[in-house]
């Protein structure tokens, strides 16, 4: 049976797997109809106070973090001595799963990666203080269906830079700049992580296993007939152990790359290599990036209702007003003016004065409701959503076929994500 926590809002429906810090499954926020990745740290069987000091902190950093390549905040709670963070769920394969199979990526893809990385990078570390992730490595990236890259498990980040030192070690072998050893992680410290990672993608090998010159990893030996020279020169820079000459940003190196016509992978992976589960991924994001979009709208009207309107005293007497105008109207188009044309038909043109009558009738009713919808215009209530309307033709007669309203088909993708 699924696991439910915090009152029932999220459920536990698989694992994403365990690491040091602790078990990340797999679950469904009910509340939002939305996939999350929920991650479990069990504080009474914490090793020592620090481990439980790292998993507040991954909490708190997350939360004060937006952007696209990052995992989205949802919620933190404390259940059954055990604390949670959960967080949105970014569909795709981790960098590290191709690893374990011997997959590469080509040089094009690597490029991307370097991009999107140095999109990550700049934000994290251009907060004050700086953010740095600490544990950049194949594992911890995830390639989307549509072929750029996340970047994910803030388990060793760290949010303040002391000038003396005395940071925790925390990384992973292979990864690792030099200085992290000496507990001195710095910007530059992802920099390092995010150059092996691409090195590890490119060879299929773990950096430790390649060629080192020194305390350097041999970048051109590691690479020959596997990347071009602009690429391992850009490698280089950003794997020198020395973190005083090693680049400390990555996008000033990805112009040069560009310039020397290196251009990065876009667009989708090949449909050779796109699996049903791709496909699905894509539904999916296409159907949420709807909803939400139809929710937001829902949001803005609800928040424009009570917006502008007149204070009680004033909207009665307006509502008054256009009730006796209404009734007004009434009686004189349906009523007096009718009997009054209806009475001269008798002496003169009959079907002129009849065919008048109807005019006028007609005119009352479309001036009535006119005024009514004035009327509740005033009140800033939204019309009722609109059936729209297609036309089909398959070869036969011309069709219309009325589609759902919005509401109807977000209730629709509703049940079907429920099911």
């Amino acid at each position: 049976m699924a696991e439910s926590l915090r009152d029932g809002r999220f459920v536990v429906v698989g694992s994403l797997g365990e690491g040091s810090q602790g078990h990340t499954f797999d679950g469904v926020d009910k509340r939002e109809g939305q996939p999350v990745a929920i991650k479990r740290f069990d504080v009474r069987g914490a090793a020592s106070w620090k481990d439980v000091d790292l998993a507040e902190r991954e909490a708190r950093v997350l939360q004060s973090l937006s952007h696209p390549r990052l995992p989205r905040y949802v919620d933190r709670f404390e259940q059954d001595g055990a604390l949670y963070l959960v967080m949105e769920k970014i569909e795709g394969e981790s960098l590290g799963a191709l690893h374990k199979r011997h997959a590469t990526l080509g040089e094009r893809d690597v490029v991307r990666l370097l991009r999107d990385a140095s999109e990550v990078l700049d934000y994290l570390h251009g907060r004050a203080p700086p953010v740095i992730h600490r544990d950049l490595k194949p594992g911890n990236v995830l390639r989307r269906p549509d072929g750029s890259f996340a970047f994910v498990d803030f388990g060793a980040v760290r949010d303040k830079l002391r000038p003396e030192g005395g940071s925790t070690i925390v990384g992973t072998f292979g990864y690792m700049a030099p200085e992290q050893f000496q507990g001195r992680a710095l910007p530059g410290s992802d920099v390092y992580a995010i150059g092996a990672t691409a090195v590890a993608m490119l060879t299929g090998r773990e950096p430790e296993e390649l060629p080192h010159r020194g305390l350097a990893l041999d970048v051109r030996a590691a690479l020959k007939g596997l990347a071009s020279g602009a690429l391992v020169d850009v490698l280089e820079k950003m794997l020198d152990p020395d973190p005083d000459r090693r680049a400390s940003r990555i996008a000033p190196l990805l112009g040069r790359l560009e310039g020397k016509g290196v251009r990065p992978a876009r667009g989708r992976p090949p449909a050779s290599t796109r699996t049903e589960a791709d496909r699905y991924v894509d539904r999916f994001a296409r159907r949420q990036a709807r909803r939400d979009a139809r929710r937001a709208e829902r949001a803005a009207r609800r928040s424009l209702r009570g917006r502008g309107r007149m204070p009680f005293p004033l909207s009665l007497v307006t509502t008054l007003v256009f009730l006796a105008a209404t009734l007004a109207v009434s009686i004189v188009t349906q009523v007096a003016i009718p009997i009054v044309l209806t009475v001269l038909s008798i002496f003169f043109a009959r079907r002129a004065l009849t065919s008048a009558a109807a005019a006028v009738r007609g005119a009352g009713s479309r001036a009535v409701d006119a005024m009514d919808r004035a009327r509740h215009g005033m009140r800033d209530e939204p019309p009722a959503a609109e059936p729209r309307t297609r036309v089909a033709d398959e070869g036969g007669p011309r069709v219309r076929i009325d589609e759902p309203g919005e509401e109807e088909e977000d209730s629709r993708e509703d049940q079907k994500l429920r099911r």
